[in-house]
């Protein structure tokens, strides 16, 4: 896991400035304390990223599971936590306006824990399919993950959309997948 550079940077002044345009007051209460938390532990981690990211040799060989609560709100750079954060956003005003806050602060904390046992899951089952011991090695961060779910979430109470991936019109309940293969190819690690 690389180190990053804390303090204010290009991404986080940024993101600062995006919120401030959409305004304070036009953000619903668990998206912007979702915001708010990842801009903190962006500032003033928990842990060095070392031992907060979520591996399959952390978690389950070394029994630390503290990294499943705490992966999902740490990352790597200041324009990882830009993306993520940008995309949690536009997601959390629209879905938290639908679903409501206390449901909404439910599905977030759900996704969080869930996303990372799933990484295991995957993981693992590279480790057994390729038998290739190193899978057990990869160590992640960030909120991605969370996000991909609530665009899933997003495409089924809002059907029929249209999105545009790499500047190509895609259908909204395909864009989801499109975007992660996308993302894989652009930005492997």
């Amino acid at each position: 896991m690389e180190r990053r550079q804390r303090g204010v940077s290009a991404g986080l002044l940024l993101l600062l400035y995006q919120i401030s345009q959409v305004g304070f007051h036009n953000i619903p209460s668990v998206t912007l304390g979702v915001l708010v938390l990842n801009i903190f532990l962006f500032l003033y981690p928990v842990r060095p990223l070392s031992e907060v990211c979520l591996s399959v040799n952390e978690a389950v060989h070394r029994r630390n599971w503290q990294r499943l609560l705490l992966a999902p709100f740490h990352h790597a750079d200041d324009w990882h936590l830009y993306y993520n954060m940008i995309s949690m956003l536009w997601k959390g005003i629209m879905l938290e306006r639908k679903l409501k806050s206390i449901w909404f602060a439910y599905i977030i904390a759900v996704f969080s824990l869930l996303i990372g046992v799933v990484y295991m899951v995957l993981e693992l089952l590279l480790v057994i399919i390729l038998d290739d011991p190193s899978y057990e090695m990869n160590c992640g961060v960030g909120f991605s993950g969370v996000l991909f779910a609530l665009k899933v979430l997003n495409n089924h109470y809002n059907p029929g959309r249209v999105s545009s991936v790499l500047g190509l019109p895609i259908s909204s309940k395909y864009a989801c997948w499109v975007e992660l293969v996308a993302i894989h190819l652009i930005s492997p690690g």
